[in-house]
């Protein structure tokens, strides 16, 4: 285990997680939000290799599994990351089963406070297409809008969001 949150376990990927990973990046719902085409099963099952063959200990990028407590179920993803500025980015994905039922919010909260309180970084970012209204009500909560730009890499326009450590231990006194 990573971290835990009141409803959430964040974990390694495991193999065992192939058949719901490939529910959520095969979902063309979950990924027009990224926005990526959704991905076949055999792409699916060689990004979740690629992902669990990450080495956390000296990569940038940390990918791991989000499981609901109650239901012992694989619900989605979360993950740190350098931005194109090299800040830390949080990232997270669900399954579309598991949309609107608080989860996003929770996972956020959790992956700042992580990133803040046991990787010690000093900013967090959030890079999100303006027009996934669900994430950035949800990124609205916890950070500040930093400025909106095209993404060439996904041909979107992006909004950043951005909050210092300081900044956050005001807000959550």
């Amino acid at each position: 285990m990573i971290f835990e949150t009141q409803r959430l376990i964040v974990r390694y990927l495991t193999i065992q997680d192939k058949d719901a990973y490939f529910d959520m990046m095969g979902n063309p719902n979950v990924m027009n939000l990224v926005p990526r085409p959704a991905m076949s099963r055999e792409d699916s099952d060689k990004h979740l290799h690629c992902v669990m063959n990450i080495d956390h200990m000296t990569s940038d990028t940390k990918v791991w599994a989000i499981e609901s407590k109650l239901e012992n179920d694989f619900i989605g993803l979360c993950a740190f990351l350098k931005n194109d500025a090299n800040q830390d980015e949080i990232g997270y994905r669900l399954r579309e089963t598991y949309w609107g039922k608080g989860y996003g919010t929770e996972i956020a909260k959790g992956l700042i406070d992580y990133g803040f309180y046991t990787m010690n970084c000093d900013i967090i970012t959030a890079d999100v297409t303006i027009d996934n209204s669900r994430s950035a009500k949800i990124l609205d909560k916890f950070l500040y809008r930093d400025k909106e730009f095209f993404n060439a890499n996904d041909n979107c326009n992006n909004r950043r969001y951005k909050i210092d450590k300081m900044s956050w231990m005001k807000k959550n006194k």
